[in-house]
């Protein structure tokens, strides 16, 4: 619907500008054109200038912060965004996500600072709460439509400013989870409807594609066919541009964990070398650090009961438990998904390169979620780099970074103000 829509669109304002000649007198605009763009009579008029400023006139966007009813999803309870979590939240928005992009355009280019104002979204709707469906029991972090709106909701959620206030690690994993993953995945769809991704990325997994019961997927399942989400695999473009959003904002950890777990029932020629290249794009180093938080995870051989012998036999299938040390189990997915079985503990590992050495090589390339995970990979990295010219790691490094100085910026008064209501 929202390609479709989209082309709609364009179609009727190129039909427009076909009936229009050069000859033709143009009168005064139907429309007032000296009503102000913020009014300065407003309690928020600082605000609003700010976003006119930052964001109108740089970039053509609009920051709804302010709660519209008749814009707002009717299936959900909503609350508005808090005023201070909203100034916040605009101010990330520009340092984490505009202003990288445009860092990382080629030095060469012509007008790189025009590149978001021409293919950005246009319009950003805060909501200070989630989005629930009851009906499928996910929580919506954030909805586009049609590549010019982008809702984003739990806003009141965020650690709000304070002189004091510090955001730690775990902060900007919610960050990410709830605000930036959504955006560079809906900048990702914008990209990709302009330019298309060659249709061989859909063929990849083209037959465990489930628009209908994806979220009753855990993560088990999703990595071993070769998924880098659950969301993933509900449909090829929602796949693309995962892959894509998990490569810029997720974590060491979280990447660690999904190649485990896509590649511990096995893997086939060259694809040891394939991880190995892209962990180290990923810029993680310490693959054969003991200490490293995501490096320590046990392997257990899955059983299930045979009612003609009488016997737990094992299925020829692996699954593991990860650690952030050796009391705390971390991903309860699969622990709970290992105590459905009677399993045997297969080995206790803490380097990821000894992982990869047992690791079973396989020629059955269909049967291996790691391979199928690589594949799309690749296409979407270079689609990318071959159409956008942006290397998509550069990306994630800008971003880390940013994020890393994150709190020198909050408390920098020449780059965050925060008002109140005059």
């Amino acid at each position: 619907m929202k390609n479709y829509s989209r082309y709609i669109i364009l179609g009727l304002f190129a039909g427009a500008m076909a009936a229009c000649s050069s000859d033709d007198d143009f009168t005064e605009s139907i429309y007032d054109t000296n009503i102000p763009v913020y009014d300065e009579t407003a309690a928020t008029y600082p605000f609003d200038k700010w976003i006119y400023d930052n964001f109108t006139e740089p970039y053509n966007v609009q920051i709804q912060y302010k709660f519209n009813f008749n814009a707002s999803d009717m299936d959900f309870q909503l609350s508005p965004a808090e005023y201070n979590r909203s100034q916040l939240l605009s101010h990330f928005v520009r340092h984490l996500f505009y202003d990288v992009y445009t860092e990382c355009r080629p030095a060469d280019e012509e007008n790189k600072e025009n590149f978001m104002k021409k293919y950005g979204p246009r319009l950003f709707h805060y909501i200070g709460s989630s989005g629930y469906s009851p009906s499928t029991g996910t929580e919506v972090l954030g909805t586009a439509s049609g590549g010019v709106k982008i809702t984003l909701y739990n806003v009141n959620e965020m650690k709000p400013y304070s002189e004091s206030v510090e955001y730690t690690s775990e902060d900007i994993d919610q960050l990410n989870d709830r605000y930036f993953h959504t955006m560079h995945h809906e900048f990702s769809h914008i990209l990709h409807q302009t330019k298309s991704y060659p249709v061989t990325f859909g063929q990849v997994t083209s037959g465990t594609y489930d628009a209908s019961n994806w979220q009753d997927r855990d993560s088990t399942t999703t990595h071993r066919l070769g998924y880098v989400t659950h969301y993933a695999s509900s449909a090829n473009t929602e796949d693309f541009v995962e892959v894509l959003s998990c490569i810029i904002t997720d974590t060491e950890w979280r990447w660690m964990h999904r190649l485990i777990s896509a590649t511990v029932n096995g893997m086939c020629n060259g694809d040891k070398e394939q991880i190995l290249d892209f962990v180290n794009s990923l810029g993680i180093k310490d693959v054969d650090d003991p200490n490293a938080h995501w490096n320590n995870f046990a392997v257990y051989t899955e059983s299930e009961y045979n009612s003609e012998t009488g016997k737990y036999e094992e299925t020829g299938n692996k699954v593991l438990d990860i650690y952030r040390s050796n009391e705390t189990v971390i991903n309860k997915e699969y622990t709970a998904y290992v105590a459905q079985y009677k399993y045997t503990l297969y080995k206790q590992y803490n380097s990821f390169k000894r992982f990869l050495n047992d690791v079973t090589v396989s020629s059955q390339m269909s049967n291996v979620g790691i391979n199928a995970m690589l594949k799309k990979i690749s296409i979407a990295t270079s689609w990318y780099k071959e159409n956008w010219q942006f290397d998509i790691y550069q990306i994630r490094r800008e971003l880390a970074k940013r994020q890393a100085g994150i709190n020198d910026y909050i408390h920098d008064k020449s780059q965050v103000v925060i008002y109140d209501y005059q």
